[in-house]
């Protein structure tokens, strides 16, 4: 069994800025058909600026979490600053994922 840390098991049990948004400016949708893992996030902006993101995964703990930390991060960024973010920038954020579970991060980045 995959050992997670502490921080990725916090974002887990606790998400952060789940849910949706009314009248998102902008909603992106991704799966990967490997896991079967599916994520949707909204984003309203303002003045170029996302001012809030909420997200729904279905999927493993590390779907979750990394989704949890991801609209945490991108809160407060330019749309350009949000899309230049990394699937290795939310790993690290996350104090770093067992090696099997690096692809289920990848959603929050895609």
């Amino acid at each position: 069994m995959a050992m997670y840390n502490d921080k990725v098991m916090d974002h887990f049990m606790n998400p952060h800025n789940v849910g949706e948004l009314e009248n998102p400016d902008g909603t992106g949708t991704y799966g990967s058909p490997v896991c079967g893992d599916m994520m949707k996030i909204d984003i309203k902006v303002e003045n170029d600026v996302i001012k809030d993101a909420k997200f729904k995964t279905f999927g493993c703990g590390s779907a979750i979490a990394s989704s949890s930390v991801a609209t945490d991060m991108i809160i407060g960024l330019t749309i350009d600053e949000a899309l230049a973010i990394t699937n290795k920038q939310i790993i690290d954020e996350l104090g770093g994922l067992p090696a099997v579970k690096i692809h289920c991060s990848v959603l929050a980045d895609h």
